[in-house]
């Protein structure tokens, strides 16, 4: 019977196939405190975790006994990879799982922001429906015309297949060429500067490394269009908030939609929550009953197998089984 953290409360249907070991959640609906998780962890021989727990040196040093960390997400930008190889704990991921729901919600916030959606619930809501207005909350067509996908992984892949029903053309910006994606999705790999300048509508799939940091700023902000809409379903740091405010601000692009946010969470009086060209939402990519079911799942297949000293079939560093 080995140790099992859990450090946020998961599917039933996905938990109950920990039966057999000693398993402690953190049943509260909010992000384990950090003390509580250092003490925790070094009872633990594995860990299930999340996004918002930091992987770090102090956690590993605390967990003595670890034989696993296996994250319910696909990014692991929380965890210090180079740290769980040199101590020889594989760290599993999910990916694969969430990205045909993610891109789903990119498109959601695509067309939400582009056609003013939440302004027209504000504005029902607000009483001011009266006589029709030929001119009322126009906003801008997604059909016919340019989008652009920076980062072409899994999830970029998958927001370009779905372009092909808007009759789109596709541009995007990733490290290098990807000759299936431009067969399967008819999309064409662009220089970040010249995609920005083109597309219509700009979508960010991209990973988050200190590459990336901030490669949304105000520089590349200002290369789009004034009726350009910006969407962001990655990582929050790779938008510059106050660039985007910016921007938003002074129309110089059209909206903004954000299901990740710097900081995440982000507070009530951040200025971009003024806007009423800015919409965000608190990082539901994934959040739906099946994928998040689909990822609890296999963050608990990765995590049986390392208690067992199995090979971590969806793992993060795979260098850890390197002689």
């Amino acid at each position: 019977m080995a140790r099992v953290l859990v450090t946020r409360k998961i599917n039933p249907l996905a938990a109950q196939k920990l039966a057999g070991h000693d398993v402690w959640t953190w049943s509260e609906n909010r992000t384990m405190p950090r003390e509580l998780l250092l003490d925790r962890v070094g009872k633990a021989d594995g860990a299930l975790v999340m996004l918002t727990d930091r992987i770090d040196d102090e956690f590993l040093g605390f967990g003595a006994d670890l034989r696993v960390v296996s994250q319910m997400a696909v990014g692991v930008d929380n965890v210090d990879l180079a740290a769980c190889t040199r101590r020889g704990i594989p760290v599993g991921h999910t990916p694969d799982v969430l990205t045909e729901t993610t891109a789903d919600m990119a498109w959601a916030l695509l067309g939400a922001a582009a056609r003013r959606i939440p302004e027209g619930r504000d504005y029902v809501l607000g009483g001011h429906w009266g006589e029709w207005d030929p001119d009322l909350l126009l906003g801008n067509d997604l059909w016919g015309t340019t989008l652009g996908i920076v980062g072409m992984g899994r999830i970029g892949a998958a927001v370009a297949r779905r372009a092909r029903g808007f009759s789109m053309k596709v541009l995007y910006n990733s490290r290098t060429p990807k000759p299936d994606v431009d067969e399967e999705a008819s999309a064409v790999y662009a220089g970040l500067d010249d995609l920005l300048v083109q597309a219509d509508h700009v979508v960010i799939t991209a990973a988050y490394t200190s590459r990336t940091h901030h490669l949304i700023n105000s520089a590349a902000l200002d290369r789009m269009k004034p009726t350009a809409t910006l969407v962001n379903i990655a990582r929050g740091p790779l938008v510059d908030p106050q660039a985007l405010y910016q921007a938003l601000r002074s129309e110089r692009i059209w909206a903004a939609a954000l299901d990740v946010t710097e900081p995440e969470p982000i507070p009530a009086d951040h200025p971009l929550l003024t806007l009423p060209n800015c919409l965000v939402i608190p990082h539901l990519g994934s959040a739906s009953h099946g994928t998040r079911l689909a990822m609890a799942t296999r963050a608990v297949e990765n995590l049986l197998a390392g208690l067992d000293k199995r090979r971590v079939p969806w793992c993060a560093n795979p260098d850890v089984y390197r002689p």
